[in-house]
């Protein structure tokens, strides 16, 4: 395949103190693909996800997205590819006092020139934009709230509206429903999905809910002990095959979700 979103090849990552966090890491991944990542916790699922965004470098194997290795560009070159990956992250890092239509609107600085990306910050720039993507996550009513007022769930659901209003052509989610309740989730991932399939971006999320992976993913990646378990269709991900991935959690199956807040 020429047109990838992105592709590891014998990729591996060690942490501090050469703690390996992946060992020969093998995944292709084409535009418009929906592809949710599963396993215990320690298991690589975060470090992946970074290694595809770019901010972390593999410490061996090849790693490139949309065409390009990461690491052999300029910097210049590398800052426009990284406008082009968007991010969910479990926790939110928003300033507590910053509205949530700046919040929503800082999606797009990377694509913005310097002036309007500044502009932004002060006074929005747009609001029917925001304003749309807050609508599909049943949030627009605190488009002009501060962020210290939200809870838990409604900071993931901000930070998901980003990346909707950034409209990325690769789109990582980690844990990006873990604080929400079952509706709240499924609207969110729903959400995630319909972008994707919209702009013909790719989506890549970790869950622990193994059971929103199975239902709303077409393709499910298992990662035990920092390697590949299994790269297969959901419809052939069996229990039997989920208790394996999961043996190390003694035979605990994460597969209903356990909503922390709204």
């Amino acid at each position: 395949m020429s047109n990838l979103a992105f592709s590891l090849d014998k990729v591996s990552f060690s942490h501090v103190l050469e703690q390996e966090g992946l060992k020969n890491i093998n995944v292709r991944a084409a535009p418009g693909e929906s592809i949710a990542i599963i396993g215990s916790s320690g298991s690589g699922k975060t470090t992946l996800l970074h290694l595809i965004a770019t901010s972390l470098r593999p410490s061996s194997g090849e790693l490139k997205v949309m065409n390009c290795d990461p690491w052999r560009i300029s910097k210049s070159q590398l800052q426009t590819l990284r406008s082009r990956i968007g991010f969910v992250y479990q926790a939110v890092s928003i300033p507590p006092r910053q509205r949530v239509i700046t919040a929503v609107l800082s999606g797009r600085l990377g694509q913005w020139s310097f002036w309007k990306s500044l502009l932004s910050l002060i006074y929005p720039v747009d609001i029917k934009g925001p304003q749309r993507c807050l609508q599909e996550l049943e949030l627009a009513d605190r488009l002009f709230d501060r962020c210290e007022h939200l809870s838990g769930g409604q900071l993931q659901r901000v930070g998901v509206a980003r990346v909707l209003y950034q409209r990325p052509d690769l789109l990582l989610a980690d844990e990006p429903v873990s604080a929400m309740d079952p509706v709240l989730s499924d609207l969110t991932i729903r959400s995630l999905i319909e972008q994707a399939r919209l702009t013909g971006a790719c989506v890549v999320a970790s869950l622990h809910a193994v059971d929103v992976a199975l239902r709303w993913f077409p393709r499910i990646l298992g990662l035990k002990n920092g390697e590949v378990f299994f790269d297969l269709p959901a419809a052939q991900v069996s229990e039997a095959l989920l208790r394996e991935l999961y043996v190390s959690e003694l035979g605990s199956l994460p597969q209903q979700h356990q909503p922390l807040s709204g």
